[in-house]
């Protein structure tokens, strides 16, 4: 699914976030124009089964490569790979988000990995936010009604804005590691909007 916001327009920054994996690979395009954030597209791909793996990882390269060339972002923050009881699974997301950042360095693009728990703090003021109240979030901060509704979507979007926050181009809002985080979030878009909604 790929929602497309509107076309590119000359921006102070172009972020790329790829929540990365070998059967769906979720991207999101942010645009930072006079210091305000705006999402351009997210979506997610999906590739297509094969028994060989190899395949896949050519997939993942050139459907990041194709992405790169279509926004020309200079930067690309990607999820970090997490630690889980199958080795496999491990190992092939490890391949695959290897691939999607080799296609961006080839591109000329920074690189900055997060762990998942992070882009949760860093969205909701909770690290064990669910998919889904990450994703209500977003369309707060961000201003918009009509995100995908793919979890790979919009936790790509999620790592592309904890990017951007990281940065230093938000003053990070007080509040714990809760859920009463969420609800100081809230206080600061309410406060701020011209610092986070998008024009």
């Amino acid at each position: 699914m790929k929602t497309t916001k509107s076309s590119p327009v000359a921006s102070d920054r172009i972020i790329l976030g790829i929540d990365p994996g070998t059967t769906v690979m979720g991207y999101g395009i942010l645009h930072v124009v006079e210091g305000r954030v705006r999402l351009t597209e997210a979506g997610a791909i999906r590739f297509v089964s094969t028994d060989d793996h190899t395949h896949k990882l050519k997939a993942i390269f050139d459907s990041t490569a194709e992405i790169i060339g279509r926004y020309a972002p200079r930067e690309l923050a990607i999820e970090a790979q997490f630690f889980g009881k199958n080795v496999q699974s491990m190992l092939k997301l490890g391949r695959a988000q290897g691939v999607a950042i080799a296609a961006a360095l080839q591109g000329g693009l920074s690189v900055v990995e997060y762990a998942p728990m992070r882009v949760k703090q860093s969205i909701t003021g909770s690290g064990s936010a669910s998919k889904q109240q990450v994703a209500a979030m977003l369309a707060t901060i961000l201003g918009v009604k009509d995100l995908p509704t793919s979890t790979d979507a919009t936790d790509a979007v999620a790592v592309a804005l904890c990017h951007y926050f990281a940065a230093g181009s938000v003053p990070r809002p007080a509040g714990r590691n809760t859920a009463k985080g969420t609800s100081d979030w809230g206080s600061f878009i309410r406060n701020n909007p011209d610092r986070v909604k998008g024009s």
